[in-house]
């Protein structure tokens, strides 16, 4: 994987955002990239426009404005569908359960399973923020085949020990972590040990 993406003049990052509650990861996640000065190529679901209107204020151009690049849900043709279009991989976010299964299962459908698709193919990293609770086993099961396959399950669990005070600070959390599986690093991240003190022996008796 380091081969490829250091031939890129600039990094890539392909970014799903499919119909799963959360649509808000998937915005700082272009917002993040774009901080980071990685080239972002976004594919955005139907489902995942009814999930904007609902849990957002935000526009579809106001969105599409934060990728550098937007490709149709149904443009197979599109450069993200080929193993030679060289990324750094792709991040779901979030990633509903008929995106987990088709992705696990190898069915290419739109152009979001096809680039996942691509990018397992490739042995590109695949981060998958999967929203759905509670799980019953067709989920766990999918999850599972899709990490055999060299995908990385990664639920957006608020990381509490930071102590955020916003929902933004949560979801800004959780993406900032998927994020640095790709060696993306965000400031806004905070690291046990380091940004967040650890409890010394006296403070916990």
């Amino acid at each position: 994987m380091s081969g490829s993406v250091s031939a890129l003049k600039k990094p890539r990052l392909v970014v799903g955002i499919s119909g799963a509650s959360g649509f808000s990861y998937g915005v700082q996640a272009l917002r993040f990239l774009r901080q980071a000065g990685v080239e972002s190529h976004l594919v955005i679901s139907p489902a995942a426009h009814l999930n904007r209107q609902h849990e957002t204020s935000l526009s579809e151009e106001d969105v599409l404005a934060l990728a550098d690049v937007v490709h149709p849900i149904r443009a197979v043709g599109a450069a993200i569908s080929s193993g030679s279009f060289q990324t750094m991989g792709m991040l779901v976010a979030p990633c509903s359960m008929h995106s987990l299964a088709a992705i696990a299962n190898g069915v290419t459908d739109n152009l979001l399973t096809r680039a996942a698709d691509v990018v397992l193919k490739e042995r590109r990293r695949l981060v998958l923020m999967v929203r759905e609770t509670p799980l019953h086993a067709g989920h766990l099961r999918n999850m599972q085949y899709a990490t055999e396959c060299g995908a990385i399950i990664f639920p957006p669990v608020p990381a509490l020990y930071a102590r955020p005070q916003t929902v933004e600070e949560i979801i800004s959390h959780s993406v900032a972590r998927a994020l640095s599986l790709f060696g993306i690093d965000c400031a806004e991240l905070p690291r046990w040990g380091e940004t967040v003190n650890l409890l010394s022996g006296s403070e916990e008796s």
